[in-house]
């Protein structure tokens, strides 16, 4: 019963925490555009200045997360984020707003989400029993997806309502809830290992891009995690500029279409397990992606009146597939890792996936500037399109089920077998 409650305050913290990060991700470009009136290079800048800390400290964070309590590494990462984020009204009502400052917001912001992401995926399993982590992991994937259509949405409201940089208030709100959530919770944290003597931290570090290199089905999923999301960021980051200037809807409108994503994210996390129970989760997970993700190509044929039809179509059937991917793989990535690497390999894959989340903003905000918005689209969405390719390229596709573990528990040498499943 314990564990059934210290989950359920991590869960409803975390999706708070959700709630109010997508009501920043509508507000926060908003602010751009409408109030600092940036172009369309600049919001894609803004867009991967967010992520740019996977880039330069997602391999140590996850070193480190390997080695700290996660809990407080949690309370800490909600304390920061929450007076960064205030910090933007309050310079606006000074008169000192800028451009600059969106950047330094978004990448310390950015910075904490690197650690926080990390400790939450590690500290989950300590709430749950294994035979309950995949179901914890698809109900967190259900309101993950529940939060970004609920805060976009809620996002596009409160900037039509209050203006964009009073919207951005809701976010500090929501990091205050996860933090009582945390500090509220009575189970005692699975003890970090100790540190083994002569392991600096970088081979710690290299230890976990090994496993991850030398995996086939970890290192297939980082690199679909990565092509996709570099897709997915890159048409993100222009999706606000698409909707307000190409297509021409309102700010209250912005986030109405904008949550469409995340109602067929909703779906896709609930639709996991039936999915799972038909195929299996390999066969599964290649089925999903194949399905949903050409759906995307409809996004760049949208426009203004019956062709926004193509947008809500395409983003809810995307969302849906790419939701229920990430929900497999994981539920896979936690229970196949060893939970001595499982920080470092986390973030190994979290460096690939989000990562790319930078260079897919600052690629689009180049061609959106070069080339024009909608052909940027088109790009994004083929790039994702390619990205479903990289699954059907692997072992994933022989085999009924993903493996429960890995054949071998290898090291620092010794070859690694290429395992092609079956």
């Amino acid at each position: 019963m314990g564990r059934n409650r210290d989950f359920r305050l991590l869960w409803i913290g975390e999706t708070t925490s959700r709630l109010g990060s997508n009501v920043t991700t509508v507000a926060l470009p908003l602010v751009a555009v409408v109030t600092l009136h940036a172009g369309t290079f600049a919001v894609g800048a803004l867009s991967a200045a967010v992520w740019l800390p996977w880039l330069v400290i997602g391999l140590p964070a996850g070193a480190w997360v390997d080695r700290l309590p996660r809990r407080p590494v949690m309370l800490v990462c909600d304390a920061v984020s929450a007076v960064l984020f205030v910090s933007v009204p309050v310079a606006a009502w000074l008169g000192v707003l800028s451009l600059a400052q969106l950047l330094v917001v978004a990448v310390l912001t950015g910075a904490a989400g690197v650690f926080f992401f990390t400790a939450y995926r590690v500290y989950l399993p300590s709430l749950v029993g294994q035979d309950e982590l995949a179901g914890a992991i698809g109900k967190t994937g259900s309101s993950e997806s529940a939060a970004q259509l609920v805060g976009r949405a809620l996002g596009g409201v409160l900037a039509q309502w209050f203006g964009a940089v009073l919207s951005l208030l809701a976010d500090p709100v929501t990091f205050l809830v996860s933090a009582v959530c945390l500090v509220s919770i009575r189970s005692k944290e699975t003890a970090v290992p100790q540190r083994i003597p002569g392991h600096s931290l970088r081979r710690d570090i290299g230890e976990g891009l090994r496993w991850l290199r030398r995996d086939p089905y970890l290192r297939g999923l980082a690199l679909f995690g990565g092509v996709g999301n570099l897709g997915l960021t890159g048409y993100a980051a222009l999706q606000v500029v698409f909707l307000v200037r190409v297509i021409g809807v309102s700010a209250s409108a912005v986030g109405a279409l904008v949550a469409v994503t995340g109602a067929g994210g909703v779906v896709g996390a609930l639709l996991v397990t039936r999915i799972t129970r038909r195929w299996g989760t390999a066969r599964g997970l290649v089925w999903t992606l194949g399905f949903t993700l050409p759906f995307g190509l409809l996004i760049p044929l949208s426009g203004n009146g019956f062709r926004l039809l193509f947008l809500i179509v395409g983003g809810f059937v995307t969302g849906a597939g790419v939701v229920a991917a990430n929900v497999i793989a994981g539920t896979f990535r936690q229970v196949y890792c060893p939970a001595r690497l499982r920080g470092r390999v986390v973030a190994s894959s979290a460096l690939i996936s989000n990562g790319a989340g930078p260079l897919g903003a600052l690629l689009a905000g180049a061609l959106g500037a070069a080339i024009g918005v909608r052909p940027t689209v088109w790009v994004m969405m083929g790039i994702l399109l390619c990205a479903g390719l990289i699954v059907l390229a692997g072992p994933i596709r022989h085999g009924r089920e993903l493996p429960a573990t890995p054949e071998s528990d290898w090291r620092d040498s010794g070859p690694v077998p290429d395992r092609t499943g079956g």
